[in-house]
């Protein structure tokens, strides 16, 4: 359980979107199931987002904010999960229209920058969210991406709502980053790049070795896989 009341402690003017998901079996993680039972893949997820949240809540100066998809429990469930972190229902059609409105609901709140990401990379480094909000403060940097290893971005950050963002773009595919940063671009934006980083998507990822690691930032989903690997055997 998360108990700082981070939403309290923050300057409020930097704020840390995190797009997450009940963790129920059948909802999340399908794509590691099989190799993974459903149950297994929700109780790998719940600890995916238990890491990240632990990680937006260590980030000085920086308020996080949780965007949820769930059914009927999951308002008590990230009550729970992480009290004092403000949590609402994601609003829209499909990513883009609930991205956008995510970062409009912040931005209506006064936040002046404002950065998103989700759960699949669980050990992303803090640093790496601390940075896109240091790119932010270049006035030639309007929007700051984190590209995926997949094709797609871990984080998107920006100083405005920009529509283009999120219109048109082919969520779920290799061309993700490519398409919104050439529409960043277009919109003659100024863009700013992240180092590169990965999800947890693949059954091959549940293989990487620094997510195995005794020493991993992700702490619940490293102990996860290496007891899961123990069981295999």
């Amino acid at each position: 359980m998360i108990t700082a009341a981070a939403n309290q402690r923050a300057d409020a003017s930097r704020a840390l979107i995190i797009f997450a998901k009940q963790p129920a079996p059948g909802a999340v993680k399908t794509r590691l199931a099989p190799p993974l039972t459903p149950e297994t893949a929700a109780e790998l997820y719940a600890c995916m987002l238990q890491d990240t949240l632990d990680m937006a809540l260590h980030l000085a100066g920086i308020t996080p904010f949780i965007f949820y998809q769930g059914g009927a429990g999951a308002a008590g469930f990230f009550a729970a999960a992480a009290p004092g972190i403000a949590a609402e229902p994601q609003q829209g059609r499909d990513l883009g229209e609930r991205m956008k409105r995510a970062f409009a609901a912040i931005a209506a709140r006064g936040c002046r920058e404002i950065a998103i990401i989700g759960t699949d990379a669980p050990d992303l480094p803090a640093g790496y969210v601390v940075a896109a909000f240091t790119q932010l403060e270049d006035e030639h940097t309007d929007v700051v991406f984190g590209p995926a290893a997949d094709g797609g971005y871990y984080l998107l950050a920006m100083k405005r709502v920009w529509d283009e963002l999120f219109l048109d773009i082919p969520w779920s595919s290799a061309a993700v980053l490519a398409v919104s940063a050439a529409k960043a671009k277009a919109a003659h934006l100024g863009v700013a790049l992240l180092p590169p980083w990965y999800d947890l998507d693949t059954p091959a990822d549940l293989e990487r070795p620094a997510l195995l690691a005794e020493n991993t930032t992700a702490a619940r989903t490293g102990k996860f896989l290496r007891r899961m690997r123990l069981s295999a055997t």
